[in-house]
């Protein structure tokens, strides 16, 4: 393989990580605001974000990414590949962060939050400094999870013509006839990318179990 073949790739792991990052920040609002619309908010809103996460959890992303490009070509808002595909991920990992924290939220004893409220300390500072925190670090392993799967399904992409790893290999693999060794390099590169964070979701897990002993 070339320099300029290895570089292509090296630039396809750039727009996985920053698209990655971009799905990831975006989600991380939007899925607090669900999470927090399960546990707190009134029926018809409860409803509504049980509603959203049902929709983007049994359905795949696939799917979802050809929805939000093709979709919404259809009714004249023609999007760039890359507006698209940051939508799309955003919009999935919002509803599969909200269900993650909700379980968190819902684990933090139900005593702490009466004697929150017992004490006059209000909706917001509640939540703020009393439950969100610990419910964050309960969730926090399945959070690391969830990122790690959000990175290796941004290979999807491609459907809508974005050049990202798996992209990229792709037409490397077309031009230089050599699919196992291009794909072997993809593979430790994903490796290096996705390997740190599940031994950080591991180590967390065993320490957040240590501490419930």
């Amino acid at each position: 393989m070339t320099q300029d073949a290895f570089l292509f790739l090296l630039n396809g792991l750039l727009w996985t990580v920053g698209l990655s990052a971009i799905g990831f920040a975006g989600g991380t609002p939007a899925g607090l605001a669900i999470a927090l619309a399960r546990t707190t908010a009134p029926g018809p809103l409860n409803r509504a974000a049980a509603g959203y996460i049902a929709v983007f959890q049994g359905t795949p992303l696939l799917m979802q990414l050809f929805v939000v490009y093709y979709g919404l070509a259809l009714i004249g808002l023609k999007l760039d590949a890359w507006v698209a595909v940051a939508i799309g991920f955003t919009l999935h990992a919002s509803a599969y962060l909200g269900e993650i924290w909700r379980g968190g939220i819902e684990a933090v004893p139900r005593g702490q939050t009466e004697a929150a409220t017992a004490l006059g300390i209000r909706y917001v500072s509640r939540m703020r400094d009393v439950v969100l925190p610990q419910a964050l670090k309960i969730s926090l392993p399945a959070t690391i999870g969830f990122l790690v799967q959000l990175i290796k399904g941004t290979s999807l992409a491609a459907i809508v013509g974005f050049t990202e790893l798996a992209r990229a290999a792709s037409i490397i693999s077309n031009q230089t006839f050599k699919p196992l060794l291009v794909y072997a390099i993809v593979g430790v590169l994903y490796f290096a990318l996705c390997w740190p964070l599940s031994i950080w979701g591991a180590r967390m897990e065993r320490k957040l179990a240590a501490a419930s002993r």
